[in-house]
């Protein structure tokens, strides 16, 4: 939170400026509709309050504490001199970091009587921002609302001020409203609205889940302060709304603008991109970020990166990232997908290998296709018995019977033609032997 006092330089000048509107020694301002005496101070008091400003200004905490103490005990002061003393006891605490004792002082200035609108107002704004300091946002809140009771037309300052100590109790419905006010007020004055301002709006918006209105305000932030982090934000907004194709849109200029540097960023991106089937466009992000220890090897992005391969129909690049991702999984539904890639890539042995490890990890929702992919890779390397125990296993789960059962059939007719070659090839083999017994003999 913003505290105007945290530049010493300004809250000195305002404090000067305060004694400088004061007559020299007794003189008294008068009011031009009544003769009422409304401030005064004595050439004494002001000569000491301008030696506690050197000596706080020198950093002489002790030593300015010790005259203000001495002047508070001073029983003909004035009150407009006693809020005075006061006011610079609480600048005094402020600039020690003593923010309670700073807030009491400043309680003490609000305690005076008749004490100038002006004083009054701007002790009371120091006071509320004080308040934000140490986070005691009810008291905060307690102090603007005094604020605004005090002037007929509060300010877009003061207005955010009651919304900034609403936010920070999470009372956002009834922040929204200030909020809004004091952005409002701005734009009607033709002037742009603070950028922290339209932070706060977004935020809240956010928190409502009032997205088309987040929309507005993360838009107005992009025009009046062009940032990439408001146009990343803005792509999250699409994503809110469900307009994919924008956010996919603005994401991706950022990350050819190299503004896209952090593991969610580019896995996110990549993520857009198969969801509009670009697969290609999604490996290739992800094939970098990774080389480029952006994107962590972690076995959901290797998956990721795999299925991009894989859905591009580049089968050999899917694998190696697969088979990692496979090394790092505790059950075996990888080692089954990384099976289906050995097969499309009539890769048998391997295909086999990958089959066997996802059947013995477990943990699989489809055992009987683990079996399936087993057998035909088996069969496919001539493996026919081993084939056929596979496929029987399949055979057992009603939802790959069928298929099982078709495949048993073929193995089994395999089995049959090669044992009729063999016979034949015995048959021929005898023959040829008989045809040789009866060459006569020399």
């Amino acid at each position: 939170m913003d505290i105007a006092k945290r530049h010493t330089g300004k809250y000195t000048s305002l404090i000067l400026a305060g004694f400088l509107l004061t007559a020299a020694a007794t003189a008294v301002a008068q009011e031009d509709r009544k003769t009422k005496q409304t401030v005064a101070m004595s050439q004494q008091t002001y000569e000491k309050l301008t030696e506690v400003q050197e000596l706080v200004e020198a950093k002489d905490y002790a030593g300015a504490e010790n005259l203000l103490r001495e002047m508070r005990g001073n029983e003909r002061l004035s009150d407009y001199e006693r809020a005075q003393i006061w006011n610079l006891t609480g600048y005094s605490y402020y600039l020690q970091e003593r923010y309670s004792d700073a807030i009491n002082a400043y309680e003490q200035v609000l305690r005076q009587p008749e004490l100038p609108e002006a004083l009054q107002l701007a002790t009371l704004k120091t006071m509320a921002q004080l308040q934000f300091t140490v986070e005691n946002y009810e008291a905060a809140l307690s102090t603007v609302r005094r604020l605004m009771a005090a002037v007929p037309e509060p300010s877009a300052d003061v207005y955010m001020l009651e919304g900034q100590a609403l936010f920070q109790m999470n009372r956002y419905q009834e922040a929204l409203k200030p909020i809004k006010t004091a952005v409002d007020m701005y734009r009607d004055q033709g002037q742009v609205p603070k950028e922290n301002w339209l932070l706060l709006l977004r935020v809240i918006y956010f928190e409502m889940k009032d997205y088309d209105n987040m929309l507005a305000v993360v838009k107005e932030l992009v025009q009046n302060y062009p940032k990439d982090s408001y146009i990343l934000t803005l792509a999250g907004v699409y994503s809110e709304l469900g307009d994919t194709k924008k956010q996919l849109a603005l994401t991706e200029v950022l990350y050819e603008k190299g503004l896209l540097n952090t593991n969610s960023h580019i896995t996110n991106l990549a993520n857009l991109y198969l969801l509009h089937e670009l697969p290609y466009k999604a490996a290739q992000v992800l094939d970098k970020g990774i080389k480029a220890d952006i994107v962590e090897p972690n076995e959901r992005n290797l998956r990721l990166l795999s299925q991009a391969w894989y859905t591009a129909r580049e089968d050999a690049k899917a694998i190696p990232p697969l088979r990692r991702a496979a090394q790092l999984s505790e059950d075996g539904e990888l080692y089954l997908r990384l099976t289906q890639s050995h097969i499309n890539l009539k890769e048998w042995k391997d295909a086999a290998a990958s089959a066997r490890k996802a059947i013995q990890l477990g943990g699989l929702k489809r055992p009987d296709q683990a079996q399936i992919m087993l057998g035909m890779a088996l069969f496919n390397q001539q493996q026919l018995d081993q084939a056929r125990r596979a496929f029987e296993a399949a055979s057992r789960d009603n939802r790959s019977a069928r298929v099982a059962e078709q495949w048993i059939n073929y193995v089994d007719s395999e089995l049959k033609r090669k044992e009729l070659m063999d016979q034949d090839v015995e048959y021929k083999e005898r023959e040829r032997d008989a045809l040789l017994d009866a060459l006569p003999q020399e």
